[in-house]
């Protein structure tokens, strides 16, 4: 994806996630994240949202820390991340292609890192938030090219540094692989940090698990927002479970 296709991403996923809090209320639960209330998704996404902004629009060349989350509820609440929201996306909007700043995942240019972060950030919250709605209102679709691009994001970028907990004490292989896209990973695992590769086939790899779906099921399974049951697992399952059990992020 490119750069205005993250932004592009971001700015539709902010404006329905805010719709959907105003709907749902921020007092209402957040079934896909266990002990969180609206409120608590809209707090600590306009804090990252802000956050991310100052990298933008500043260009702080090393780690800067984050603000806090906003003491706000109700209107005010959703009316302050929506100004956030806006930020946000008009600082990536109007940032050069040779933005110099921090960043702490690969990616080709600080400008594309923050872009295709905060698209992904925000989808994920956006489902979230949907997620708090009247079950006659299903959350709305991603888009495969979007969800395929999370997938990359998590199990590359995300996974593929040292501070990755998904680990086994033999060397195994998990595959991932999305039946709309055509993309599959092949996923290493071992005692170290996972170790991905990205492709249109498997290689003739043979893969001890292997998680396989539409590019949205498995990009929310993945990130832990749908059950394994959403997408269809073959091979040992024990490799499903570990992803469960030692794959979230958290923000610190």
């Amino acid at each position: 994806m490119t750069i205005d296709e993250h932004i592009g991403a971001l700015d539709t996923a902010g404006r329905a996630l805010a719709e959907a809090a105003a709907e749902a209320g921020t007092d209402a639960e957040v079934p896909t994240c266990p002990g969180w209330r609206v409120r608590d998704l809209l707090r600590h996404t306009t804090m990252v949202h802000r956050w991310a902004t100052g990298f933008v629009a500043e260009g702080y060349t090393a780690y800067h820390p984050d603000g806090g989350e906003p003491d706000l509820d109700g209107e005010a609440l959703v009316a302050h991340f929506r100004e956030g929201h806006t930020r946000l996306v008009e600082a990536l909007r109007a940032a050069p292609e040779s933005l110099e700043c921090w960043t702490f995942l690969p990616a080709p240019s600080p400008l594309a890192f923050w872009a295709r972060r905060q698209a992904h950030e925000t989808a994920v919250h956006r489902f979230d938030a949907e997620s708090a709605l009247p079950p006659s209102e299903r959350p709305g679709p991603v888009d495969p090219a979007l969800a395929a691009d999370g997938i990359d994001e998590l199990l590359r970028a995300f996974h593929g540094r040292e501070r990755s907990r998904v680990r086994t004490p033999e060397p195994r292989i998990l595959r991932v692989r999305a039946t709309d896209t055509g993309d599959v990973w092949t996923v290493r695992l071992s005692p170290e940090a996972p170790r991905t590769e990205w492709g249109k086939d498997d290689d003739g790899i043979t893969a001890d698990c292997e998680l396989s779906g539409t590019a949205e099921r498995l990009c929310l399974t993945l990130w832990n927002r749908l059950p394994e049951t959403a997408v269809t697992v073959a091979g040992d399952a024990s490799l499903a479970r570990l992803w469960r059990e030692t794959s979230a992020i958290t923000w610190s």
